[in-house]
């Protein structure tokens, strides 16, 4: 049975605090926790989001309300009030009301003085970092079989009625968290047809009638390139030189929005590495499931434009493609041939590794957000030594 702790931590070289762990929320899996009772109002509990999933998406937090209202013996004192049609709302009334709600939300408070909540909603939290254990080998040694099993069950009770996964949980499908969401179900272990309700092969469907993996969002074409299912040469180029520019200039990457810059930071640095994790069995299969033509035949040039109707919020401007290509075809040929590629793109992936480092430190290792975790102290941090100082941290 799974509870969750609060507060709790040692210091050590690669994880530390400077409030003794005051906030900090750690689910753990006791195999012989909780009473027969307790477990069968779990099991009440999935079932009961389960039937009514497509009527209310979020999970209510119930679990660790359960598990708190019970540590504490909480039972309600305060009288329920109703208010009949066109009844006066008094002064008592609302005063009782509100004690009653004061009284409640105060059992839910943890020792430490915080409000537990998930981290949850947009469906593209979860994956990237699946795919990032997954290429770097450390899988099995992060997540335990329970781990896997709750991250399929995530991942089963929000997809949507035709197959496909949203933005987030409330939203209508879109091929960018659809594939994220089937790569992810295979590599925990799904079969091409396997998964809760042939959770699979309803996805599989999804992503054919919507134009195939070619149609993803750039940011999905990224992240698939990295592990090996996309070719880098379908991608838009995201060129690492923007670092090396005097920060006055409008187009430095300090100009952008944090999370924008955040983001670009390692990608950048992946892609002029043109970083590709192992290419395993697995990843070949995934590259016949997910096309309608052999992967080696896909003209990869034609899909950097490409993104599914469901994915594009805002078309392209003229002047946004223009400047693609341009980097496309006239700036990237040079920066990867010598010796541009000695003198150039290697100083700036030099000084995109400093500032990934330095943002890792600066945050201790938390960085800005989960999404940036997997990229920018996953991936790029343990790309050029393969060292696995940050998973010791994220983990």
């Amino acid at each position: 049975m799974w509870r969750l702790k609060i507060a709790e931590g040692s210091s050590n070289d690669y994880l530390y605090s400077t409030n003794k762990f005051v906030g900090r929320q750690t689910w753990e899996y006791d195999p012989e926790g909780g009473s027969p009772e307790e477990r069968a109002e779990v099991e009440e509990a999935r079932l009961n989001f389960y039937n009514n999933r497509y009527q209310v998406k979020p999970s209510g937090d119930l679990l660790w309300r359960m598990q708190f209202l019970k540590e504490k013996n909480f039972k309600q004192t305060i009288a329920q009030v109703k208010i009949e049609e066109g009844e006066e709302i008094t002064y008592e009334n609302a005063t009782t009301t509100l004690k009653r709600a004061v009284h409640f939300f105060s059992a839910l408070q943890a020792s430490d003085g915080h409000w537990p909540a998930e981290n949850a909603g947009p469906l593209f939290f979860l994956p990237p970092l699946v795919m990032c254990l997954y290429i770097t080998g450390h899988l099995d040694s992060v997540f335990s079989a329970e781990h896997r099993r709750e991250i399929l069950r995530y991942i089963y009770y929000h997809q949507n009625e035709d197959g496909g996964w949203g933005l987030h949980i409330e939203g209508h499908s879109t091929m960018f968290c659809t594939v994220l969401s089937y790569i992810c179900m295979r590599i925990l272990g799904e079969g091409p047809n396997g998964g809760h309700d042939n959770a699979c092969a309803r996805a599989r469907k999804w992503i054919h009638e919507h134009g195939t993996v070619t149609h993803i969002p750039s940011w999905g074409k990224t992240w698939l390139s990295i592990l090996g299912v996309f070719d880098w040469s379908g991608s838009n180029p995201m060129p690492p030189e923007f670092w090396l520019l005097p920060t006055f200039l409008p187009m430095h990457p300090a100009k952008m929005w944090c999370y924008c810059r955040m983001v670009y930071m390692p990608m950048s640095y992946l892609y002029g590495k043109r970083f590709v994790g192992p290419i395993t069995p697995l990843i070949l299969q995934l590259r016949e499931e997910l096309y309608a033509e052999p992967y080696n035949q896909i003209n990869w040039k034609k899909t950097r434009h490409l993104c599914a109707a469901e994915d594009l919020y805002y078309p392209h401007p003229l002047i946004q493609d223009l400047i693609w290509d341009s980097l496309y075809v006239l700036t990237e040929p040079f920066l990867t041939r010598w010796p541009f590629n000695k003198l150039v793109r290697k100083k700036a992936l030099e000084v995109t590794m400093k500032h990934i480092h330095y943002e890792d430190e600066n945050s201790r290792y938390i960085t800005i957000g989960c999404v940036e975790k997997s990229e920018n102290g996953g991936l790029a941090a343990w790309e050029p030594a393969g060292a696995h100082k940050w998973l010791e941290v994220s983990s």
